[in-house]
C-alpha cells in the first residue's frame, strides 16, 4: 500500500494540467518514484479530454480536463453548434482505444448508415484494439441521426461515435 498523500498527487496532477494549458502543450507525460513498488505515472493530453494516472498497486484515477474537442459532424449533417456530441443523451462512446471500422470488411456495406433504424444489441461499427475486432453494439433502439467518425480512423476511449435517437 502506498504511504505517500493521495491529495498530494491531486494536486500535483493539477499543476500539470495547469502547465499543459498555460503553455500550449497537447500531452505531458511524467514518472514520479517514491522508493519500492510505489510510484506514480501521469500521463496528461489535451486532445483525449482525460487525464489518467496509474499508482502501482492501484486502480486507475481519471479526471475530466475543461475543454472538450469539438467532433465533426457526418457529411451533410450541420454539426449542432459548440454543443458537445459525447453528452447526446443518444451517444455511442467508444468503450476501448482502436481503429473505427464501419462495416465488416473492405468493400461491403456498413453497418449502419445516417437515417438507419436499428435495434438495442445491433452491431453498429467495428473497433480494432490489439489486431482484435470488437463489434459495438447499439446500446438502445432508435435512428442513426449523426455518424461522428470515419471509417479507418482512431478513437479514444469515451470519444463520441454516433448518436442514436
Amino acid at each position: 500500500m502506498s504511504t505517500h498523500s493521495t491529495d498530494a498527487d491531486v494536486a500535483f496532477i493539477k499543476a500539470l494540467a495547469e502547465i499543459l494549458n498555460s503553455n500550449d502543450l497537447t500531452e505531458l507525460s511524467v514518472k514520479r518514484d517514491y522508493g519500492d513498488d510505489d510510484s506514480l505515472n501521469v500521463r496528461v493530453v489535451k486532445q483525449a479530454n482525460i487525464v489518467t494516472t496509474t499508482v502501482q498497486g492501484a486502480a486507475p484515477v481519471q479526471m475530466a480536463m475543461a475543454a472538450p474537442v469539438p467532433a465533426a459532424a457526418a457529411p451533410g449533417v450541420p454539426a449542432a453548434p459548440m454543443a458537445d456530441p459525447a453528452q447526446h443523451p443518444g451517444a455511442v462512446t467508444s468503450p476501448m482505444v482502436g481503429t473505427v471500422y464501419m462495416a465488416a470488411e473492405p468493400g461491403a456495406a456498413p453497418f449502419v448508415t445516417i437515417g438507419s433504424v436499428v435495434s438495442e444489441g445491433q452491431t453498429v461499427l467495428i473497433i480494432e484494439a490489439m489486431k482484435t475486432m470488437n463489434h459495438i453494439p447499439a446500446p438502445k433502439s432508435g435512428t442513426v441521426r449523426r455518424i461522428l467518425v470515419e471509417d479507418g480512423s482512431a478513437v479514444e476511449f469515451g470519444a463520441p461515435l454516433m448518436i442514436i435517437e
